[in-house]
């Protein structure tokens, strides 16, 4: 589940969305499709640990937007990301 999580902070990274737009969002950059209770249960530990926030309510949608400690937290997700690739094409050459 940890991975779903880092896919929604990235698709919030650069604006926030809606549930909805965030599916498509991922589906797109990740060739990865969630179902709502995947989506959502992400959304409400994210929002829980303060690493989104959710944002007045719209047309029936309600729209998230990445914190600052949601950003910080990306930010450490996406290195540890990178040394594990790194290590791992090391060790494949």
């Amino acid at each position: 589940m940890e991975d779903v999580a880092a896919l929604v902070l990235m698709s919030l990274a650069n604006e926030a969305k809606h549930g909805y737009a965030m599916q498509g969002d991922i589906a797109r950059f990740a060739d990865r499709r969630l179902g709502p209770g995947t989506l959502y249960g992400a959304i409400a530990r994210l929002e829980e640990a303060g690493l989104i926030e959710a944002l007045p309510s719209y047309e029936r949608r309600k729209p998230y937007a990445m914190t600052d400690r949601g950003r910080a937290e990306l930010v450490g997700r996406l290195e540890a990301m990178r040394r594990l690739t790194k290590e791992g094409d090391r060790r494949l050459a």
